[in-house]
Order: structure tokens, then sequence, then C-alpha cells
């Protein structure tokens, strides 16, 4: 769920201004899978500038505090959400810790850095929603500590519907502060994209692997 049209409108333009989200469905990016993609999201380029970054941590309050009131911990998802998670903890007075995908494979062997209480509500802070599977991890490790998870805020999804179906299998509400639908929307309108292209990101959303299929046997 999108938080608010105009504040998803500003912090997309936002995005776009500073690359920290490119389009380029004519020459696109590889992604770690090795799937192509005609867009590449960095969210940590938001955290050198001070303005924006300001902006989105105040977003992921205001929108905690809407929807969820106050819990008893901010939990950043590594490694995107450790730096927003711990100024939205900042902001509120809260305790922060940071959930690895993965357990460590020395030392205390711990996934989750900080303390984690039985019974205490957690809202968990991503930047970035793609399947949402490295996500639930982080949901998944702290409610094996006994946390109750209120939700997941993000900066940015891509809005995939194999996304949507393992956040609702995991039984865990996602809000973000904008999506790929608002940021298509408003970098038609600022022409970041021409039509031509933006159809083919629209084409890239419903099949991102047939897309990337498409792409390689040109």
């Amino acid at each position: 769920m999108k938080y608010k049209l105009e504040s998803a409108m500003n912090l997309a333009g936002f995005l776009l201004q500073i690359k920290a989200i490119k389009l380029n469905p004519a020459s696109p990016f590889t992604w770690a899978s090795g799937l192509k993609s005609p867009i590449y999201c960095d969210n940590r380029i938001t955290l050198s500038y001070h303005k924006i970054r300001t902006h989105i941590r105040q977003e992921f309050v205001n929108a905690l505090l809407e929807k969820y009131d106050k819990p008893d911990l901010i939990a950043g998802v590594a490694t995107g959400g450790i730096a927003q998670g711990a100024l939205v903890a900042q902001e509120l007075g809260l305790p922060f810790a940071y959930i690895r995908s993965e357990k460590k494979s020395h030392g205390l062997n711990n996934q989750i850095e900080g303390l984690v209480e039985e019974g205490q509500s957690v809202v968990v802070i991503e930047d970035l929603v793609s399947t949402g599977g490295s996500s639930l991890k982080a949901v998944e490790a702290l409610r094996a500590k006994g946390a109750v998870v209120k939700g997941m805020l993000a900066i940015f999804t891509y809005g995939l519907a194999i996304a949507e179906e393992n956040f609702e299998k995991a039984n865990c509400e996602l809000i973000t502060l904008t999506d790929y639908d608002t940021l298509l929307k408003k970098a038609s309108e600022d022409g970041f994209v021409q039509e031509k292209e933006l159809q083919s990101l629209l084409k890239w959303r419903i099949d991102p692997e047939k897309w990337s299929n498409n792409f390689n046997s040109k």
C-alpha cells in the first residue's frame, strides 16, 4: 500500500533527480539474478542529501504513527534499511536493531544485531522491496525471537505481483512511501522518459523475466 499520493509523487521526483533510481529501457541493467531490467534503484544515495534524507525520515515517521502508533522497537533490514531505520528510531526516541539476511558464520552467529525481547511490538524499515524475499526473512527472524511485527515500511517497491503474494502469505502489511506506478507517472510528466520508453517500462513490470528474455533475444 502506498502512503499518500502527493508525498509519493514528491519523493519519486527526488529519487529521479538525484539518480537514486535510473530508467534505461534501451540499455538495461543486469540484476544480481542475471535478469535484465530497465530500472535500477539505489536508495542509499538519498543518505548523501540532507534535505531528501530528512524528508524520507519524516515521511516514515508520519506513516508509522498514523498507521501503527508508537511501537516498542524499530528494526532495519540490512543493509539498506539500517541507516533509515536508525534515523526513524532516533526521531521517535526508540530502541533500534537490524537484521541480516542470514546468521553470521562466526562469532556469536547473530542474525539480529541489537536487543529484541519477546512480546515487543516492532515496525520494520526497508529501503527497497523487489520480490520481498530478503525483506521477509527479517520478519521471520523477529518473529522467531517472539517479537510482534506490526508491519513494514519501505521507501520504494517495484509492485511486482510476486511481492504482493509473498507479503500476503507472510501476513505482513507493507506500506511504501512511493512505488513504481507513481515513479513512471512522475518520470513521464517531468520528461525523464518518452512514450515508447514508458510502454517498455510498463511491459517489464507485468513480466520481468519475459521482458529480460525478449531483450536478450534481440
